[in-house]
């Protein structure tokens, strides 16, 4: 999907492109004698200017087409074509329209576009307007498109018949398209996120549940102040692991409810876990992916506890390293052929093997390039160091504030 869209966008590009030049030329033929020192030609400022605009324009667009991102857009628009008027629409409405002319055109915007809508070419249509003040003559209507098809309208009004205008109008709208097309992609990756966040809860089975509430139940008679903290740590544990909405969190957040894990897990096999805390404070307010460090504990438990009779000592540290933390989960468990580990993160192991790792990789990934995704060091009986780099600012990337409990 990402290289068919870069190869939309080139052409897009290109077009966007020469059209700033194309309109450099013609403020140029305008501009004659104006140029001052240091400022470029005419044409050249015309063209910066273009791309400016563009640039202006592509935000709300990027949020998809709505009332709201089309009433922003279409005033960055219009100056990129010089036309009269410029409107957007859906498949049902106009949602936006700037220049005159909107008081007696809008109720005929749809009926003119409705050609469009259905075949997906655009056309040049005469308005027939009896108001001989009205500049509005002809107009093109040209077809905004999606994954999902038709989309809606962008509909140029100019007071004449113009090829110019008509190639201009097209490719804006296919401009617009691509832009529509990547706030598709970003709901899209937002979808899939809360999909793997989802998995990842449903993860945290009803067997861990079970045994932590059976532990618990242990030291109700015997030591009845430590069953009341434990009851607590597991509510705080499981209010954070099933909260609503929120794809990243703070890093002192996730490692606080790793702290509470640990505690269950403790409550259940004694003196046979040992944790080691390391962590650099500067460190601790780094945003990152929700539920992205507790898989990395939940599989050096397995592995180091479930899996083995001996001690398990598990080791975490965070770490300032520049622009970057880094933060490493380690254990001495039985450890794994690194063919195997590379298999399970693949998906080609068994359903239920890897996933919490696998859909980490995943999620730091598709967040921060192909260049974060986990490093770990592994061998039959060496235990697994497992690396996690992020960034300490990405745009976009921030702790949800409305993130609320379940």
């Amino acid at each position: 999907m990402s290289g068919e869209l870069l190869a939309g966008l080139l052409p897009v590009g290109c077009a966007l492109f020469a059209a700033g030049v194309a309109a450099g030329r013609w403020w140029a033929g305008r501009s004659t004698g104006r140029s001052g020192p240091g400022l470029g030609t005419p044409v050249q400022r015309a063209t910066f200017q273009t791309l400016h605009t563009a640039s202006l324009a592509a935000p709300p667009l990027r949020a998809g087409l709505t009332e709201d991102t089309a009433r922003k857009a279409v005033r960055r628009l219009r100056p990129l074509l010089g036309t009269e008027a410029l409107c957007l629409t859906d498949r049902e409405a106009v949602l936006a329209w700037d220049g005159p002319g909107a008081g007696h055109h809008w109720d005929l915007v749809m009926a003119k576009a409705s050609g469009i809508l259905e075949s997906g070419r655009s056309l040049t249509v005469e308005t027939g307007c009896p108001d001989p003040l009205c500049p509005l003559r002809w107009a093109v209507i040209a077809p905004l498109t999606g994954e999902e098809g038709v989309l809606g309208a962008l509909v140029a009004y100019g007071s004449r018949e113009s090829a110019v205008l008509v190639r201009a109008a097209t490719e804006l709208a296919r401009w617009v398209s691509v832009q529509l097309e990547l706030a598709e992609l970003d709901r899209s990756r937002t979808r899939l996120i809360e999909a793997e966040i989802r998995a990842l809860r449903a993860q945290i089975s009803p067997h861990f549940i079970f045994n932590s509430l059976a532990a618990i139940a242990s030291f109700v008679r015997t030591d009845p102040e430590r069953a009341r903290e434990l009851l607590l740590e597991f509510a705080d544990f499981t209010r954070y692991s099933f909260r609503r909405h929120g794809d990243f969190t703070r890093l002192d957040d996730e490692l606080r409810s790793i702290e509470q894990y640990l505690a269950l897990a403790g409550a259940r096999f004694g003196e046979r876990l040992t944790l080691t805390l390391q962590v650099a404070p500067e460190v601790l307010p780094v945003a990152l992916p929700f539920l992205c460090l507790q898989p990395l504990v939940e599989n050096a438990v397995k592995h180091g506890l479930e899996d083995s009779v001996e001690e398990c000592r598990i080791t975490i540290c965070a770490r300032d390293a520049g622009t970057e933390a880094v933060v490493t989960v380690e254990d001495n468990g039985v450890g794994m052929e690194p063919a195997v580990l590379r298999a399970l993160l693949a998906g080609e192991g068994p359903a239920s093997s890897g996933i919490g790792l696998r859909n980490v990789d995943e999620r730091l990934r598709q967040v921060y390039g192909d260049d974060y995704g986990l490093v770990m060091e592994t061998g039959v009986g060496a235990g697994m160091k497992v690396t996690v780099r992020v960034p300490k600012y990405r745009a976009g990337v921030h702790p949800d504030a409305g993130a609320q409990p379940f």
